[in-house]
């Protein structure tokens, strides 16, 4: 097993709160830090798994599940901007600097 860092974006959190932060804290089992920045909610895990997809997924479900309305809307990971940056500059993409 590897341990993964990601990041879920989220929605339906209009503000942080103890006990908001406290139920995605033991839905997620605690691998977690909530935050809050210009309005956007975010979740950073790290999370061991077999493979980064597998804890990706396994996190979505553990906060969508935790019963509060909170929806993932989309996923970052260090992991995937490092490859997106391999493949630009594979692709001689002028970005890719």
């Amino acid at each position: 097993m590897t341990s993964h860092r990601f990041t879920l974006i989220l929605a339906g959190v209009a503000e942080l709160t103890s006990e908001l932060a406290d139920a995605l804290y033991e839905a997620t089992k605690g691998d977690i830090e909530f935050s809050m920045r210009d309005g956007i909610a975010f979740l950073e895990f790290e999370r061991t798994a077999q493979t980064l997809a597998e804890a990706i997924h396994t996190a979505v479900d553990d906060v969508e599940n935790a019963g509060r309305g909170i929806r993932v809307v989309r996923v970052e990971s260090e992991a995937a901007n490092t490859i997106a940056k391999i493949n630009a500059e594979l692709l001689g993409s002028p970005a890719a600097g």
